[in-house]
């Protein structure tokens, strides 16, 4: 099962937790400017996601992945992915960046 997880720097980013390995990881450029990280992650189990707001305090909450939509395969959530990043001429890009060894964006 795979899920994607949003970062917008400046913002808040998104971190997996035990349970969910980052796979994929994305940046959406729009019209020249990175907006937004996309992270496709493979779920082993229903687990919490971490968002970390960026600006003080710093806020930290525990999401449930059961909230978040689903993909029974890779090319599945890689298809949603460029579902969300693309509408009519608009200029977006989705820039591929490295993900850690340790499966960390």
């Amino acid at each position: 099962m795979f899920v994607l997880l949003t970062s917008r720097p400046g913002q808040f980013h998104t971190e997996p937790t035990d349970g969910i390995t980052a796979v994929e990881a994305y940046d959406y450029v729009f019209y020249g400017k990175r907006t937004a990280r996309f992270v496709i992650a493979e779920l082993a189990a229903d687990t919490k996601v971490r968002i970390r707001e960026d600006t003080p305090p710093g806020v930290v909450n525990l999401v449930s992945t059961r909230f978040l939509d689903k993909y029974a395969t890779l090319d599945a959530a890689r298809d949603a992915l460029r579902q969300l990043a693309s509408f009519g001429s608009m200029d977006i890009t989705l820039v591929p960046v490295p993900v850690a060894v340790d499966g960390r964006p």
